[in-house]
């Protein structure tokens, strides 16, 4: 019986995760590391964190020989190295909003249609391209010292392997990949002035890109296939790689995902469409405060107070919330607004609003953000027949409801709800020949548990409210966001 693992470098910690061929898990092991906030708008990492993070995994693990490992971890991170491999400067990471001017840069330099028809989608803050050039302009000491730029999973890749490679989902949110051609968007990078040497080869998802060296416990010669971003490691672990069904992330950000037949993408930029990890391609949409925003709420309005206590009592108040609207602006917005200087707030509030009704709106304004991610895919003829749910967020009964009876469709659970990291070790299996393609994979090892049908459409005020708001603070957004 084969045994395949799957490392997961997420933003608040990493995760590994040992599974057999079946898609059982035999062992687990999670640790969390710090995230850095130097100035309003930046979100920052030490790689070197990531590392230890996952060495204390791979030791509690204690797997030395499993037969393929599977890599995924947070999209989009800037990775910074020198000649010798060494960390020029902190990773700058996929919620970091500091590259407002260097995304006009790209757009006035390459030609917007020229961007939008290469890479799919428009220059966002958060993309590797305009980070790399945010470091030539405000930081150019260290700009000239990088000879290499990674992704975050792609670091550990080095360290385990020795060898630098990345894979095409998530090469296709650097902003310098050609999604369409499934390869280095050369010619972008010449009228960027930036070398394409400094990125690495790229390989298919499922396709063994390098060995392990002796290394955190591991015998060498362990094949590491390419692995993949976060949201196409999680889609697969869902089964999400066939249209129709949609995975959805309750993370610390929310994402709607869809496979899609072809390189279609959405002109206004309102959706992404990158390369998926099956061999074909998938669309999404991203809101960068989900879960992240009832964390928030969490340690803002009730410290210490369990989720689930927080969940239970925003089930008290009615949907709709009478009246009531939050918007989860917390970090700016992407889909569909692509807008880092979007605010969070809430609308409405009465002497009649508790606690309660603050909770719930929460939850609400959530889900509402998805619902208009969705939409966009729709835009590209995406369809869902059956919601597939997986993050922290899903084990809230109170927001899978809520998800069935906002967007209309059946909600799924699974029998393993372990993210990316399972997607992940499911790419290790294809990788070392366990099954025969990633559809297969999903089939075998992806099992539903629960499913729950929708049961009110009370929410059709209440999302019109939340969708009008949106332009009702723009202006004051861009007048006093810092």
């Amino acid at each position: 019986m084969a045994k395949l693992l799957g490392i997961d470098v997420g933003t608040s910690g990493c995760k590994v995760l040992l599974i057999d061929e079946e898609g059982r898990i035999l062992k687990s092991a999670s640790a969390e590391y710090p995230l850095s906030t130097p100035k309003p708008g930046w979100s920052e990492q030490d790689p070197e964190d990531w590392w230890s993070g996952v060495v204390r995994c791979l030791q509690e693990i204690g797997e030395s020989s499993p037969d393929a490992i599977g890599l995924t971890g947070q999209m989009h991170g800037a990775v910074f190295q020198d000649e010798k491999d060494q960390i020029v400067r902190p990773a700058i990471l996929w919620n970091d909003q500091r590259t407002i001017e260097e995304c006009a840069e790209i757009d006035r330099t390459v030609g917007a249609a020229r961007v939008r028809a290469t890479t799919c989608n428009p220059p966002l803050t958060g993309f590797q391209a305009p980070k790399l050039l945010w470091l030539r302009n405000h930081e150019l000491s260290n700009y000239q010292r990088v000879r290499s730029v990674l992704l975050p999973k792609d670091y550990i890749r080095l360290r385990l392997t020795g060898q630098k490679f990345t894979e095409v989902s998530d090469a296709s949110g650097t902003g310098l990949f050609d999604v369409p051609a499934r390869a280095w968007a050369t010619d972008m990078m010449h009228a960027l002035e930036i070398d394409p040497g400094l990125f690495p080869p790229v390989a298919e998802s499922y396709v063994p890109t390098a060995e392990t060296l002796e290394i955190a416990g591991l015998k060498p010669g362990i094949p590491v296939v390419g692995g993949g971003g976060d949201q196409a490691a999680a889609a697969v672990g869902t089964g999400a790689v066939t249209p129709g069904i949609v995975s959805v992330s309750l993370g610390t950000s929310g994402v709607v995902f869809t496979a899609i037949d072809g390189p279609e993408y959405d002109r206004s930029g309102a959706a992404h469409t990158f390369c998926h990890a099956n061999g074909g391609w998938h669309a999404m949409g991203v809101m960068l405060s989900c879960a992240g925003a009832l964390r928030w709420y969490r340690d803002t309005i009730q410290p210490g107070t369990a989720y689930d206590a927080i969940s239970a009592e925003a089930a008290t108040a009615p949907a709709g919330c009478e009246g009531l609207t939050f918007l989860p602006y917390l970090s700016g917005e992407r889909t569909p607004h692509n807008d880092p200087v979007a605010r969070g707030a809430w609308a409405g509030l009465s002497l009649a609003h508790t606690r309660a009704h603050m909770a719930r709106s929460v939850f609400e304004g959530a889900t509402f953000g998805l619902k208009e991610g969705f939409e966009a895919l729709q835009k590209l003829g995406a369809r869902a027949d059956e919601l597939r749910v997986n993050g922290g967020g899903s084990k809230s009964a109170l927001w899978l409801q809520m998800l069935a009876d906002v967007f209309e469709v059946p909600c799924t659970t699974l029998e393993v709800d372990e993210g990316p990291a399972f997607g992940a070790a499911l790419l290790a299996g294809v990788g070392a020949g366990v099954w025969p393609d990633v559809a297969s994979a999903a089939a075998a090892a992806v099992r539903r548990k629960g499913r729950i049908e929708p049961t009110s459409t009370q929410y059709g005020a209440a999302y019109a409210r939340y969708r009008s708001l949106y332009a009702a603070t723009r202006a004051w957004n861009e007048t006093n966001a810092t």
